[in-house]
C-alpha cells in the first residue's frame, strides 16, 4: 500500500550508513511516540476541538493535580503540552538540543507511570530509542540531523484523523515495518516475529469454538504479534481480561509493550512481563489460561537436567523426565500445557523433530499421548518462516477431550 511505501522510503532515506536492524528502534519508536501524543491529545480534547491540547502552557496544566492523576490513571501515563510529538518536530530543524530534549521527553513520559498500577508497562518503553547513540552520528549536529529526519518522516505518513480509523492505521505500519525489518534481517528477523499468516491460524486453533476465553497467553511472545492476531482475528470483548506474555530479549520486550499500545490496548489490559520464561516464569499466579498460542524458539539449549531442582518444578514433574539440554522444545509445550486451564487450549508452533526423536522427548510424547492431551497435529509448508526453510508443524493441546484420536492434517 502507499502507506507501507512511504513508510519504508522513510527507513531508507534516513538509514544511511546505520544498519536497517539498529536504526528499526528510531523509526519504531519515532511511530510509537507520535501514537501516544495523538492518542493522548484525543483523550484531552474528547470531542472538543476548539480545546487544542498543545496551545495550552504547561503551567497551565501541572496547575490541576486532580486531572493529572485522574488521566494517568485512564491511560497509563500523562504527556504535557510541551512534551507532544507535534510540538516537538515543529520546533526540531531549530533546536540545537533536540536529542538530549527528547532523551528528557522520553524519562518524564516514563516517570508519569511510577506509583501507578501502569508503571511496569510503560517502565522502560524508549530504552532502546537512545538519542545518544552513534549509531546516529558522532557529533551532537549529526545526531540532530538524522533525528530530524525520522521525525519529519514519521510526522510525513498520512494517517487521516486519529479519531476515525487511525488506531488501525499506526498498528498496521508497525506491523508491516517489524514484519520487513524481520523479512530483511533473515536468520535473526524469525526470532521475533511470526508471519501473519501462521499466526491468523494459530489464534483461531486456540480460541475456535470458545464464546469467551480469560486471558489469552504467550510465553515466548516477542514482538506481540501473535497476541494481536487473537485481537484481530475475534472480537476483543471474547478476550475478557486481556492478554499475557513474557519475553527473553530486552529490546523485543519493549517492542512488544509498544505494539500493544499502537494497537489500543489499555495498559490494564496487558500483563508482558521480561524474563526467562523457562527459568523464571513471571505468570504463575494468574494462570491458567483458557488460550495460549506460542511460536517459541526452535532446538534452543537450556540448562535442562544440570539444575536438580527442575524435575520437581510442577510443570515438568509429571512428565517424569526434562527435555534434553540441547533442545528445550518440550519444556516449552510443558511449560504451556502447564498454564493450560481444564476449558483451554493451546496451539504452538513445533520443530519437526520433536515428534520422532527418541530418549527423554519420546518419554514426553508418551506422556502427553496417555494423558490424551493431543487434539492435533499439523504439517505447516516450507518456507513459511523468516530464517529457516523448514517446514514446521502446530501442536494443538487440550484438557479436555471427549475421544482419544489424534487428527493428524498434513
Amino acid at each position: 500500500t502507499e502507506l507501507q511505501a512511504a513508510i519504508w522510503r522513510i527507513a531508507d532515506e534516513v538509514r544511511g550508513a546505520v544498519d536497517g536492524w539498529d536504526f528499526k528502534q528510531f523509526v519504531l519508536g519515532s511511530l510509537f511516540y507520535r501514537f501516544i501524543s495523538e492518542n493522548f491529545v484525543a483523550h484531552m480534547e474528547g470531542d472538543d476541538p476548539q480545546r487544542r491540547y498543545e496551545e495550552y502552557a504547561d503551567s497551565e496544566i501541572s496547575a490541576n493535580a486532580g486531572m493529572i492523576d485522574e488521566v494517568t490513571r485512564e491511560k497509563g501515563y500523562f504527556i504535557y503540552p510541551s512534551q507532544l510529538f507535534s510540538v516537538v518536530v515543529a520546533q526540531a530543524d531549530h533546536n540545537p538540543n533536540l536529542n538530549t530534549d527528547l532523551a528528557a521527553i522520553f524519562s518524564a513520559i516514563e516517570a508519569s507511570a511510577v506509583g501507578y498500577d501502569s508503571e511496569r508497562a510503560v517502565k522502560g518503553l524508549f530504552a532502546d530509542f537512545d538519542t545518544t547513540s552513534t549509531r546516529l552520528g558522532n557529533t551532537v549536529e549529526e545526531k540532530n540531523r538524522r533525528l530530524c529526519a525520522v521525525l519529519h518522516g514519521v510526522e510525513s505518513l498520512d494517517f487521516g484523523r486519529f479519531a476515525d480509523h487511525k488506531i488501525d492505521l499506526f498498528g498496521d505500519a508497525y506491523e508491516f515495518l517489524i514484519s520487513n525489518y524481520a523479512a530483511n534481517a533473515g536468520k535473526s528477523g524469525g526470532e521475533f516475529f511470526t508471519p501473519q499468516n501462521v499466526s491468523r491460524l494459530l489464534a483461531r486453533l486456540a480460541l475456535s469454538g470458545q464464546h469467551e476465553v480469560n486471558k489469552i497467553y504467550d510465553p515466548a511472545c516477542g514482538s506481540g504479534s501473535l497476541l494481536l492476531q487473537a485481537k484481530r482475528q475475534f472480537d476483543q470483548d471474547l478476550i475478557k481480561e486481556g492478554f499475557v506474555g513474557q519475553e527473553i530479549n530486552h529490546t523485543t520486550y519493549n517492542l512488544a509493550r509498544m505494539n500493544l499500545f499502537l494497537h489500543d490496548v489499555n495498559y490494564s489490559k496487558f500483563d508482558l512481563a521480561l524474563g526467562d520464561t523457562l527459568l523464571s516464569p513471571q505468570h504463575r499466579d494468574t494462570k491458567p489460561f483458557d488460550a495460549i498460542v506460542s511460536n517459541p524458539p526452535y532446538s534452543v539449549k537450556w540448562v535442562g537436567s544440570d539444575d536438580p531442582t527442575l524435575i520437581n518444578d510442577e510443570r515438568f514433574a509429571p512428565a517424569g523426565v526434562l527435555a534434553p539440554k540441547g533442545k528445550a522444545d518440550f519444556a516449552f509445550i510443558l511449560h504451556a500445557l502447564n498454564h493450560l486451564s481444564a476449558r483451554g487450549r493451546a496451539a504452538i508452533v513445533c520443530f519437526p523433530g520433536i515428534f520422532y526423536r527418541g530418549g527423554a522427548e519420546q518419554k514426553i510424547r508418551q506422556y502427553l499421548v496417555d494423558n490424551n492431551f493431543v487434539e492435533s497435529v499439523i504439517a505447516l509448508a516450507p518456507n513459511l518462516f523468516f530464517g529457516t526453510p523448514i517446514a514446521v508443524c502446530i501442536l494443538v493441546l487440550s484438557k479436555h477431550k471427549t475421544d482419544t484420536l489424534t487428527q493428524f492434517i498434513d
